[in-house]
């Protein structure tokens, strides 16, 4: 399957509050982040964002180096139609996260949802291969996918379920373990869905 035309296609035909992942205040990871003391001037990158409204509240506490990474065009145009003037002040970058070549190092990795589709053990080390050339020393990735108690798909995508154990096995050679746990997402339409969130350090 090719993935980007895959979420072109999932992002052209459907409205942000008909996906599962609807969330118009991501209070879990605003929680989080706001724990973590960053300066304003962090640099944080949003992976597999989408049309995210994460951003929007990244903005409104201050932070002015954000980085939103999406495969899918549409969903980048959407976030900025929907921020308006705003969207100047976020740095855009389509690109597939396996193969993204950061140009700078971030203090905060922020993936809800990405990982999980990615299947292949080549794509997963792409992917761990990136986030730890990402990453400054002591800074955080915070993680969220479906836990073994998760559904097996997700936009009719077959999807990689991991126990919090698999997401600190997956990243114990670069990062330290600050917070792991389970939570549940209710989707627009009340089902409930089962991550496995993880909160590391680089070492």
């Amino acid at each position: 399957m090719d993935l980007k035309e895959h979420w072109e296609k999932i992002y052209n035909t459907k409205q942000f509050e008909e996906t599962s992942w609807y969330e118009s205040r991501p209070e879990y990871s605003l929680e989080i982040i706001r724990s973590l003391g960053l300066s304003p001037e962090a640099n944080i990158i949003d992976v597999g964002a989408g049309n995210s409204f994460l951003p929007d509240h990244l903005l409104e506490l201050g932070y002015k180096n954000i980085h939103v990474l999406d495969i899918s065009a549409k969903a980048l145009r959407d976030s900025q139609a929907r921020l308006g003037e705003k969207a100047n002040k976020i740095i855009w970058l389509e690109s597939d996260v396996t193969s993204f070549k950061p140009e700078v190092s971030f203090d905060l990795w922020h993936d809800c949802a990405a990982l999980h589709f990615l299947t292949s053990d080549e794509q997963v080390e792409n992917y761990v291969s990136v986030l730890r050339a990402s990453l400054k020393t002591g800074a955080y990735c915070l993680l969220s996918v479906f836990s073994e108690n998760g559904p097996d798909k997700c936009s009719g995508i077959n999807i990689r379920k991991y126990a919090t154990s698999d997401l600190e096995q997956l990243l114990k050679a670069d990062f330290d373990t600050v917070r792991l746990e389970n939570k549940d997402h209710t989707t627009p339409w009340g089902a409930k869905q089962n991550f496995s969130t993880g909160l590391f350090r680089r070492k």
